[in-house]
Parts: C-alpha cells; structure tokens; sequence
C-alpha cells in the first residue's frame, strides 16, 4: 500500500474541513465567568478583586439576560465584511447602542453591594453620573487597541464589560456557518478583537481542539495548537506553569488546567486553559486569576500577546 506524506499546509487544510472553525457565545457566558471568578477567589491573593469582578459578572449577565437592545448590520453591510474578509463587527458606531445602559446598570449594582470598597463605590459613582462624550472616548480608546492618556484605567475594566455585553449580544444572533474566515488568523472573526487566551475544549465536536477566545465578543476561533497565536510559528514554543513548590516558571505538566504558550519567535505568549484538566475553567477569569505567572513570564523577556479585558495598568498597549 502506498502511504503519502501530507505537507503541513495539506494537513491543515484538511483540518479546517473537519473542525469546527468558530463557537459563538451563549446566553450564559458571564454567568460561568461570575462563578468561576468566585472559585478562583478561595485563599487567592488577589480575592478581592476577583470578587469584584465577579459581582462586575453578575450585572453583565442581568443586563444581557434583559434581552438589550441592539443594532444589527444590515445584510448588505456583512456581504460587503464577508467579501473583504472582515470581520462584520468592527468599527461599530460607539454613540448609539445600550453599551452606555448598561455602563450604568453595572455602576448602580457596585453602588448598591454592602462591603465594597470606599474606592469603588466612589468609581461607581462617578460613572453613574458621567457624560456620555467622556464615556463614549473611553471606549473609543479601549477598542482602538492604543495607549492613550485620555484613557481612565480605573474605569476602563467598568467600560470594557458594558462594551462585552453589547457585543456578546450581537454576536450571538449570527450563526457559525454565517462567520466568513479572515486574512488574518489572530483576530475575532466577527469583531475583530485580539483573543485574551486560548482554551482546549473537552466535549465533541470541539474535543482536543484549540480555540481563541474574544476579550469582547467572546466569540472563539480555531487555530492550530501547533502555532503560535500571535506570529503562527510552529517551532520553539514552550508551555509553563507556575512551580508548585517555589513558585517559580517550570515546564507545564501534561495535567496542567492553566499554562502559558510562550514563543521564541516572537517573544510573545498567551494562556491556554484546557477544560478536560478542569471543568470549570474561564478564559477570562482563569487568566486573571494567573498573573503571578505574567510576572514571572515577563523577568523571563516574554511579553503579553494581548491583554485581559478587566484589568487595564499603566503602560499596557
């Protein structure tokens, strides 16, 4: 029997036909994210903010469980995105739209919980009482992907979820099938957003397959676990973990729910959380909740591919 070698293209080419290429959000996503974010809480260094942004989850998933309001692209506009392949929601207008609603939805429940910080309480009510020009700048900087010194860090993690509930709304009223593939890999394919991690998902038909997941729309992507997210290398990538006895960047075991993809092409890395090591795993959250790993990642000259959508310091990009 004569045996052909497939080239790595051909290999993924034929991949592409068989896997699923993209998973779009349910009605449930900021739930999970809220729950997860409790979990990882538990003894976590950093538990209070996670509680924070879990209650941040709470009002995400109220406000997109109210069936909000949005606007839609018109058939014609998602032809003409399809037929320049891109992604047919980005660049949406950020002065119309319930995004602002629900800005303020989410600063009146953190105004309304008893045992949150003076600090944020002061945040959210500021918020609540903000024009909407400053509200719509702050989100014109945060989608723009650019530092920007009219940039509020404190209240950009508050604007960025009002931002995702708006665009896991639209999101979810396509299909897969209506999701045209882009040029360029790396980026959602309906909103165009870099992806803050990746996840290997556990159940069919996604099984043993590596997805990027949206920072905004939290829509996913397929992309090949043997390339890098961010350059697409196929060589000289590492998988770490934190050591469990020092604390220290260790090589990932294959048991490992939380690791780090990292490049020596680029010098770039991303997380991967794999739901077959533990059920309850989040991209988002998940990846919040490891930043002793960025830490330790960064004194070993890797550098964020992208960054988490609920935490925003100074100098990031």
């Amino acid at each position: 029997m004569v045996q052909r070698i497939l080239e790595r293209g051909q290999i993924e080419t034929l991949a592409s036909r068989a896997i699923p290429r993209v998973r779009l959000p349910d009605g449930q996503v900021f739930a999970r994210r809220a729950a997860r974010l409790r979990q990882l809480a538990e003894g976590h260094a950093i538990g209070d903010y996670l509680r924070l942004m879990a209650r941040v989850a709470d009002a995400q998933q109220a406000a997109l469980g109210a069936a909000i309001d949005v606007t839609l692209p018109t058939e014609a506009a998602i032809a003409q995105a399809a037929a320049h392949r891109m992604p047919p929601l980005a660049g949406a207008e950020l002065g119309t739209g319930a995004w602002r609603g629900v800005l303020r939805a989410i600063a009146d429940a953190l105004a309304a919980e008893r045992g949150v910080p003076a600090a944020v309480g002061a945040l959210a009510t500021r918020l609540r009482a903000a024009p909407d020009e400053w509200i719509v700048l702050q989100a014109a900087a945060l989608l723009g992907g650019v530092a920007s010194d009219s940039l509020d860090r404190a209240a950009a993690p508050f604007v960025m979820a009002a931002l995702q509930v708006q665009w896991v709304a639209l999101a979810r009223t396509f299909t897969a099938e209506r999701v045209a593939p882009l040029d360029v890999p790396g980026v959602c394919p309906l909103c165009g957003s870099l992806p803050v991690a990746s996840i290997v998902h556990a159940q069919a038909p996604y099984q043993g397959y590596r997805y990027l997941h949206c920072a905004l729309c939290a829509s996913e992507w397929h992309r090949v676990r043997a390339q890098c997210s961010q350059c697409g290398n196929g060589k000289q990538i590492g998988y770490y973990t934190l050591d469990a006895a020092d604390g220290g960047p260790t090589i990932a075991a294959d048991a490992a729910a939380v690791r780090a993809e990292a490049c020596d092409e680029c010098s770039s890395y991303r997380k991967i959380v794999y739901v077959e090591h533990d059920a309850a795993v989040e991209p988002v959250a998940d990846d919040l909740a490891s930043l002793a790993l960025d830490l330790l990642l960064g004194e070993q000259g890797y550098h964020r591919a992208s960054g988490n959508p609920l935490l925003w310091q100074a100098g990031e990009e």
